[in-house]
């Protein structure tokens, strides 16, 4: 075969079987690598679906947890208005109580010691009521003074009392729940040791002093 030929067969399109065969082939390569980039797009898409499905389930839990608290805030502090406003009959029953001299009470006829009575037992079944519905009253009276749930009217010099000592209630406070509903009015130490101090006159850090609730809660 001449050269010629051998050109012209080399150029020659083939008969339409082997045509066929070599289209089949590049189409089956052509769905392999489709097929690869599908599962690759398929694991990827995969992949974000779990992360939105996470995140939506995380979101669904925070709003469980914040409906409940607010559910639970909303039934603790529903009463904290009609608490305070009740608070102030109660000082007014105590504070008729304590205008009634101490003579007149020691000397106070029959009918005057029942009326007393009665005011001391109305305000103890006020308070006792109020409690039962989450409304506490404040005993600070010796108590570190604490800003969140005292007010401090005035101080008392006393270099015996460690200093920042609640040493006199004038009025009560009241919390509901966490919350402060009324602080406590009290008087406090002046001029004693500083809290922790030792009495003797030791230095104040070789012996620490009580524990501070205010450090406590913000730590």
């Amino acid at each position: 075969m001449t050269n010629q030929a051998k050109d012209n067969e080399a150029t020659r399109p083939g008969t339409a079987e082997e045509q066929d065969l070599k289209a089949s082939e590049a189409h089956a390569g052509g769905e392999a690598v489709s097929e690869e980039d599908v599962l690759v797009r398929l694991a990827r898409e995969n992949e974000e679906l779990k992360e939105r499905a996470l995140r939506l389930a995380a979101e669904m839990e925070n709003l469980r947890k914040r409906t409940a608290r607010d559910v639970a805030e909303a039934r603790s502090y529903s009463i904290a208005g009609f608490a305070r406003d009740m608070l102030t009959v109660s000082d007014n029953l105590r504070r008729a109580l304590e205008a009634v001299p101490a003579e007149a009470r020691a000397a106070a006829e029959s009918g005057l010691s029942s009326l007393m009575e009665g005011v001391e037992m109305t305000e103890r079944s006020m308070l006792s009521t109020l409690e039962r519905h989450g409304v506490k009253q404040l005993d600070p009276k010796g108590e570190r003074f604490d800003p969140h749930f005292h007010q401090a009217m005035f101080e008392v010099p006393d270099p015996t009392t460690p200093e920042n000592t609640v040493v006199q209630v004038v009025q009560q406070g009241f919390v509901i729940g966490e919350r402060v509903l009324r602080p406590a009015m009290v008087g406090v130490a002046k001029g004693g040791p500083k809290a922790g101090a030792v009495q003797n006159g030791e230095n104040a850090s070789a012996e620490p002093g009580p524990p501070n609730p205010q450090a406590e809660r913000d730590a």
